[in-house]
């Protein structure tokens, strides 16, 4: 029987692990605390992932993701190279709204009552996920 599990603090989530960041950081300052701990910035890969973290955040804080779109050209990628699917992608509505923003954060809207994505500056400070494969034993 194979045995996974996550490192102390991390949650767990299929085959993942997250970490829910309690501090404030630029964007390229949370990618590499990430990448510090084996990680990335969060990925979401479908529905289920996305109301599984959605569940675990606190809707008073925006979660930095890793989606970004370096040269502001509405070129959006995700930090694991996964291939970026505008239609698969849990944007707010009218979301992404400024070609100045080149970073994405989860936040929650209360209208309508849900989380979503939404472009920021990368130079915003806001918490953010990581995540990383589970470890298997």
């Amino acid at each position: 029987k194979e045995w996974s599990c996550c490192p102390e603090n991390w949650i767990s989530f299929h085959s993942y692990c997250y970490f829910i960041s309690t501090n404030d950081k630029k964007w390229t300052e949370s990618e590499k605390n990430c990448s510090g701990m084996n990680a990335y910035l969060l990925v979401v890969h479908s529905k289920d992932e996305q109301d599984f973290i959605s569940q675990k955040v606190n809707p008073k804080f925006a979660y930095y993701v890793g989606l970004s779109d370096p040269e502001r050209k509405n070129n959006w990628q995700w930090v694991d190279q996964t291939p970026y699917n505008e239609s698969a992608t849990f944007w707010h509505p009218d979301e992404p709204s400024q070609p100045s923003d080149g970073c994405a954060v989860l936040l929650y809207r209360s209208s309508p009552r849900k989380w979503g994505l939404n472009d920021v500056r990368c130079q915003e400070t806001h918490k953010s996920i990581c995540k990383m494969m589970k470890i298997y034993l």
